[in-house]
């Protein structure tokens, strides 16, 4: 079992730097995937109620609680869908679904998943038309870390945070609360290495982190794990590319969360590479003049018609989001 690296975060709790991500992944997959993860020295788990999965994640944990791990060996990350930002009541009963679906009396932490509300009540993803969400544009993102911090206080969560927010919607609910985020996960990698976001999360004491640290081929560059100068530091460090790309995110000091299902590569991305600071240079310079976020709501099918991080293919967007 590899030595795990750990970061405390501001309200003391300590979060390990590698988790195991379950996004994207298919029926029965995932609860084998937990299962082997925690049985293989993974202690960070990041789920979601969008993940539609939450329920498998749930039968892993019984078999691995407590015969491979206490509960409080665990730190257990879900999110608040869009659809349950309105109401305290709509968004303590969907924390509430979730806690039974993982058979669970609390999480370690509970992100805002997206800075975009959906009205509330029908369904997950609530259609205005065949390709189109249906969006709540009057809860503001103030009115749901509101909620959020109430959440809190029920002892149902130990730390709140967000997902997807940028510097100027932390540093509103800040404003606007005086609580600041704990944990700010956000897509990162070196396509997308968001500088200034990691610069104002370190000033302010907010974790970040990192989904999509290997990428994706979503878009049709090179995918991460094929790029020449990441193949060349694996070479040289004996290590896979995938190891690389996580020990790049693990050098700027945030946790990363690769998601696989298969144990091989869970066991794989587990085992720590150090970069030196050259290396880490090389798997930089990938970024330099190469932007490329591939998650944006805009893009998907049905979209989102809302502008969230200001990115070209959203800026005909109609709606923005509501601080």
């Amino acid at each position: 079992m590899s030595f795990q690296k750990t970061v405390t975060l501001s309200s003391g709790a300590i979060i390990p730097q590698i988790g195991l991500g379950t996004w994207l992944s298919k029926p029965k997959e995932v609860e084998h995937s937990v299962e082997y993860a925690v049985k293989n020295g993974y202690r960070h788990l990041d789920l979601a109620k969008i993940y539609e999965n939450q329920d498998e994640v749930g039968e892993a944990l019984k078999k691995v609680i407590p015969s491979v791990v206490k509960r409080e060996e665990l730190f257990i990350t879900s999110k608040l869908w869009n659809s349950g930002h309105s109401t305290r009541e709509v968004a303590e009963a969907e924390l509430d679904s979730t806690l039974k679906e993982l058979g669970l009396e609390y999480l370690d932490l509970y992100l805002i998943h997206w800075p975009v509300a959906f009205v509330p009540g029908e369904g997950l993803v609530p259609l205005l038309k065949e390709n189109e969400v249906k969006l709540d544009l009057e809860t503001s993102l103030v009115d749901t870390w509101k909620i959020m911090i109430e959440l809190k206080a029920t002892g149902k969560v130990k730390n709140i945070g967000v997902s997807n927010f940028t510097v100027e919607y932390i540093q509103a609910i800040t404003d606007a609360t005086g609580v600041v985020p704990v944990a700010n996960q956000i897509e990162a990698h070196p396509y997308l290495p968001q500088d200034d976001l990691v610069k104002y999360a370190k000033e302010k004491n907010i974790h970040i982190t990192a989904y999509s640290p290997l990428g994706n081929n979503l878009v049709g560059k090179p995918k991460l794990t094929e790029h020449e100068k990441v193949i060349a530091v694996a070479n040289k460090l004996g290590a896979t590319t995938a190891q690389v790309l996580v020990a790049w995110g693990v050098y700027r000091g945030y946790s990363v969360i690769p998601k696989s299902v298969q144990e091989e590569r869970i066991v794989s991305n587990f085992k720590q590479v150090e970069l030196s600071k050259e290396d880490y240079e090389t798997i930089s310079s990938i970024g330099h003049n190469n932007h490329v976020r591939f998650n944006i709501p805009y893009n998907y099918s049905p979209h989102w018609e809302i502008n969230i991080f200001d990115e070209p293919s959203e800026k005909v967007a109609k709606n923005r989001v509501k601080i």
